[in-house]
């Protein structure tokens, strides 16, 4: 009989769920056109669903709380959840259909995506409070991201923090947010593009990184990790400020690496890792699954990540390199 868990070592995750219908072709199609593709998948995916899918494969007790719908896609989301290791306790089945993403693959690895929350849009503070109360004494990292109800983030984070949770942002996709929400936000990990939107600061190299780093903590975050893909990412604290390079790969398909990279830093806070470590951790998972086609399916597990970051000591903490 395995032990019952005695420290604080889990990752909850409260996010979306979807079914991904991806389409692969040489190019996107223009305004009205229509382009012959080169292939189609349809596996589980959702940011949440992928950041759970992704801690687990970390290796983290990990357990996800959202709505999946009772259609044809249910036992999608449950197998590719379950696969991982997820703990699906504080999963809720609802009346209607699964979320559903539309997802297009160019060529060069570029995608574009409309995401249709469906189930996920069910998501309510009653099931957070139950599901958050009884994951808080196995749990010290929560997971969020912005695919659920915008009404519900400020209770989401404000909760996890009740219960001593480091609470762990992915702003995407990108949204005004209530300014008592940065209040509650341990770590914000926002792309270049997110981060742009979100503070007015253009992030195009690691001084701008850094410079819209500190906007966030103007805002009350705790620390702001900005990913930049092929030009690294840039770690933004009140102690200051480290760049973290990046591994070089050749890019297939770039979908769900933000959530591989959330996924990965998540369960190393949870084992114990400072920020910076945390996420040379996270970029070699990230690195890894731009590797690979689709979504869950390209989420690396924990062996391949140690021995990619093992083989590229170059990807450590350095001071961040002047602005070109």
């Amino acid at each position: 009989m395995t032990p019952a868990p005695t420290s604080r070592t889990g990752v909850a995750i409260v996010g979306s769920v979807t079914a991904d219908v991806t389409t692969f072709s040489q190019r996107l199609p223009a305004r009205g056109e229509t382009i012959l593709g080169d292939q189609f998948t349809l596996l589980l995916g959702g940011k949440g669903a992928n950041q759970a899918v992704a801690a687990g494969l970390a290796g983290a007790r990990t357990s996800f709380v959202g709505c999946v719908g009772d259609d044809l896609f249910h036992d999608l989301v449950v197998d590719g959840l379950s696969s991982a290791g997820v703990d699906l306790t504080h999963l809720r089945t609802v009346p209607g259909p699964t979320g559903i993403a539309h997802i297009r693959v160019d060529a060069s690895a570029q995608n574009d995506i409309v995401m249709v929350p469906l189930a996920n849009a069910q998501l309510s503070e009653e099931q957070i409070d139950a599901a958050l109360a009884a994951l808080a004494p196995t749990t010290s990292v929560l997971l969020t991201q912005l695919e659920t109800p915008a009404s519900l983030t400020l209770h989401i984070t404000s909760r996890a923090r009740e219960h001593g949770m480091t609470v762990v942002l992915d702003p995407a996709p990108a949204a005004p947010l209530d300014a008592a929400v940065w209040r509650n936000i341990d770590i914000v990990t926002p792309n270049e593009t997110e981060a742009t939107l979100l503070s007015g600061i253009e992030v195009t190299d690691a001084a701008s990184a850094e410079r819209a780093g500190r906007w966030f903590l103007e805002q009350g975050v705790g620390a702001a990790v900005i990913t930049m893909a092929e030009k690294g990412s840039c770690v933004v604290t009140a102690e200051g400020v480290a760049f973290i390079a990046p591994i070089p790969v050749s890019p297939v398909d770039t979908t769900a690496a933000g959530d591989a990279y959330a996924g990965y830093l998540g369960a190393a806070l949870a084992e114990g890792w400072s920020l910076t470590e945390a996420t040379r951790l996270a970029s070699a998972a990230g690195a890894i699954t731009v590797t690979r086609q689709g979504a869950s399916p390209s989420l690396p597990h924990r062996g391949e990540v140690d021995a990619l970051l093992a083989a590229h000591p170059e990807a450590a903490p350095a001071p961040v390199p002047a602005s070109n």
